[in-house]
């Protein structure tokens, strides 16, 4: 399966050149975004611009790479999605579950906002000054 990569600073946008995403290449895909889990830059923005269908089990897989994703404190967003994309997570129930957005920019202000959750998250331990 062949994808296009850009690692940017705290993100990396993966966009698949081919049209279709079957199940066959969506676990390919997934296989692909994990390996990202393991390095410095852990954040995925998925551009689904070139696809213009996909299969049911293809929507699925992106959904529970999402959720690999967020249990492994990292961000996985989708962007650019065509109307029948877009159609196909509705049908199969996922689009309210998925991080999606119209637009990489926007998906990039995804990624920034949840780091800064997730470092405020991990901030349980500030101490606070009390008044004397």
């Amino acid at each position: 399966m062949e994808v296009k990569i850009d690692t940017k600073e705290k993100f990396t946008v993966v966009t698949p050149v081919t049209p279709a995403l079957s199940a066959n290449i969506a676990a390919k895909l997934a296989e692909t975004c994990s390996e990202f889990l393991q390095k410095e830059v852990r954040n995925i923005v998925l551009n689904l611009e070139p696809i213009t269908e996909i299969e049911p089990e293809a929507a699925k897989t992106l959904a529970m790479l999402q959720q690999s994703f967020y249990e492994n404190s990292a961000s996985f967003v989708l962007c650019n999605l065509k109307e029948p994309i877009e159609a196909a997570f509705e049908q199969e129930e996922l689009l309210d579950f998925m991080n999606i957005t119209p637009t990489e920019s926007e998906a990039w202000d995804i990624v920034q906002m949840e780091e800064i959750e997730r470092e405020l998250m991990d901030g349980d331990d500030i101490e606070f000054e009390k008044p004397e």
